[in-house]
């Protein structure tokens, strides 16, 4: 049986039990003073440096232990150690296909699933970008315009942001954003694309990026591509945006069906050519998924088959070093077979150096670790698949507890 906890009930017990464990640990605290306690003779600041390091879900549970530790975890100070600490290991929300914003996030390092409910998302239709603690959503309701969300999974508290000038509608839409560790100010872009009318291979490419500190959008590129569209996946790295497009056949047969668009964020002018910023796949992909580790662009991509470029034949992560891939790893056999049937098409996000990869048909979670080059199996997810046709997705985040919107 997966071993699962609701973080709602967590922080509830963190609140309800503190009362009671102050208390105790006043009096832990005398009685340790007569045998000698190391945390006794540990300064603050050391203490506050040590508790740093604890996961998140540590964190929750030490202020319960005395009210020095409670103190000291509540304290602004003690976020401010959080944000200069090794980053947490990223935690992976899984949800399935239905309207309620409930599911169940993987802490890699205790190994356990958390039960959260996100505190502003209606719909699993949705894009979904994430960077140091925050998570962005934006609906994918194509006839309802753009609303944008943003908001801390942990902490549980969030932001409505205004939607970006322009047209409300698109046939396709990317979400992508970037967080300041040292700030925490944020980036984020959307990259819309609307068919031109009447003309299958002509796409109306719109660039609009968020500045938090400013809270103003700015359109930063508008124009036609012709033979390509956009999609909805992008990322953003060192201040590009990263995202993918796809051969509508216009101009001839291109080599692969996907490209990948890079663009200057610093460079407001409407004028350059998105083309001219073309990186060519590593191969014949079924489908790419972009993600920013450690200021490095990787993708982990579907390889299709040479004759059928639309079956999977396996799955490579690769990293782009300038403008060259270099492949890092490729799927072994037996986990590729271990998902059962998988689709040409599935759901991979990663931080840091950990990548997780599930099928849209079922829950199982797949971790790659980039820096010991590892695959292994989360454990089993509480959800379970109750119907055929029932799909599920998710979304990497790292938690966090000093990052806000």
């Amino acid at each position: 049986m997966a071993e699962e906890t609701s973080w709602t009930s967590h922080n509830d017990e963190r609140i309800r039990e503190s009362g009671s464990a102050l208390e105790a640990g006043e009096e832990g605290e005398r009685e340790a003073i007569n045998g000698v306690s190391v945390d006794v003779i540990l300064p603050d600041d050391l203490l506050e440096r040590i508790l740093a390091y604890l996961p998140i879900a540590s964190i929750f549970k030490v202020g319960c232990v005395c009210k020095r530790w409670h103190e000291i975890v509540n304290s602004e100070r003690f976020l401010w150690s959080l944000s200069h600490a090794v980053p947490q290991k990223p935690w992976y929300f899984m949800f399935t296909s239905c309207d309620e914003p409930i599911g169940f996030a993987f802490d890699p390092i205790l190994r356990k699933w958390y039960r959260i409910e996100l505190p502003c998302i209606a719909t699993s239709n949705c894009l979904i970008a994430s960077s140091c603690g925050l998570v962005c959503f934006m609906d994918n309701d194509i006839t309802s315009g753009a609303e944008l969300c943003i908001c801390n999974p942990i902490t549980r508290s969030y932001k409505k942001l205004e939607e970006p000038p322009g047209s409300k509608f698109s046939d396709y839409s990317a979400l992508a954003i970037s967080v300041s560790r040292e700030s925490h100010s944020y980036n984020l872009a959307i990259v819309k694309s609307k068919q031109v009318p009447e003309n299958f291979f002509q796409w109306d490419i719109s660039i609009y990026i968020y500045n938090s500190e400013e809270a103003t959008w700015l359109t930063s590129s508008t124009q036609v591509m012709m033979g390509w569209r956009g999609g909805d996946e992008s990322v953003i790295c060192n201040g590009v945006l990263y995202f993918l497009v796809y051969s509508t056949g216009g101009g001839g047969r291109p080599e692969n069906r996907h490209a990948l668009v890079a663009y200057d964020m610093s460079n407001h002018s409407s004028q350059g050519c998105l083309t001219t910023s073309f990186v060519q796949v590593p191969c014949s992909l079924t489908c790419g998924r972009l993600m920013n580790l450690k200021e490095k662009l990787v993708m982990v991509g579907g390889i299709g088959k040479l004759d059928r470029p639309d079956i999977i034949k396996g799955i490579g992560i690769w990293i782009l070093n300038d403008t060259k891939w270099e492949e890092v790893a490729r799927m072994p056999h037996r986990f590729f077979q271990g998902f059962g049937e998988f689709d040409d098409v599935f759901a991979s996000s990663g931080a840091d150096d950990l990548i997780y990869i599930q099928s849209y048909g079922a829950p199982a979670l797949l971790i790659f670790d980039m820096s010991h080059k590892l695959w292994k199996w989360s454990h089993k997810c509480p959800v379970a698949k109750r119907f055929p046709l029932q799909l599920f997705t998710g979304f990497c985040f790292e938690p966090r507890l000093e990052t806000s919107p």
